[in-house]
């Protein structure tokens, strides 16, 4: 089986980074579980410039080697790819973050995965000055039985694979969203791996 898996709080914990860096920066402090919106513009209550520096932190070679594992997506992942399934992170960073997003999967057992770069979230100002090495008319011609996704934005794509289940990595931001049927909500790493081997049983 061929796997899609989002990279940013799916297989590392950015967002709670991000709430760290914004009350380093600028004084505020937004918990986690406050964190309601997927554009942290929204969620931190910033201006455009602030957003732009909190950014601009947040995508710092030594920033994105920072960030922490999600607990077990490595370890569920390796036994995945162990079993022969096929493993493909599609992530809406800029492929200007490359060799770092690629450093921090090699780090963490993941060299094994391949690493795809789609312009997800076009409408944020930060990506407007950055490259993607994989188009949506690309992607659309990829196959993939399941998707690991935590961000509402990013689930318009899947109405391009109607066979397609979608895992949602539970966060504060997509509590609220209506699922589909082919869309399961997982509060973690454990719980999916069981429901992709009771599907391939």
């Amino acid at each position: 089986m061929n796997i899609y898996v989002d990279f940013d709080d799916c297989l590392c914990e950015t967002a709670r980074s991000f709430t760290e860096i914004n009350r380093r920066l600028f004084g505020k402090h937004v918990p986690y579980e406050e964190v309601k919106f997927f554009n942290l513009k929204d969620s931190f209550r910033l201006n455009d410039e602030e957003y732009e520096k909190l950014m601009v932190e947040g995508h710092l070679s030594k920033t994105l080697l920072s960030y922490e594992e999600t607990p077990n997506a490595s370890a569920v992942l390796n036994d995945l790819m162990d079993q022969g399934h096929s493993v493909s992170v599609i992530t809406g960073r800029p492929d200007s973050t490359y060799e770092d997003s690629r450093r921090w999967l090699d780090e963490h057992g993941l060299s094994r995965a391949k690493l795809y770069f789609l312009n997800k979230y076009g409408r944020d100002t930060f990506y407007q000055n950055g490259s993607f090495n994989l188009e949506l008319e690309d992607f659309y011609k990829m196959h993939f039985d399941y998707a690991i996704e935590d961000s509402p934005l990013a689930f318009q794509y899947f109405e391009n694979f109607p066979d397609l289940k979608v895992m949602v990595f539970d966060r504060p931001w997509n509590q609220d969203c209506d699922l589909p049927a082919n869309y399961l909500r997982c509060k973690n790493w454990k719980q999916i791996q069981t429901e992709i081997n009771n599907q391939g049983q």
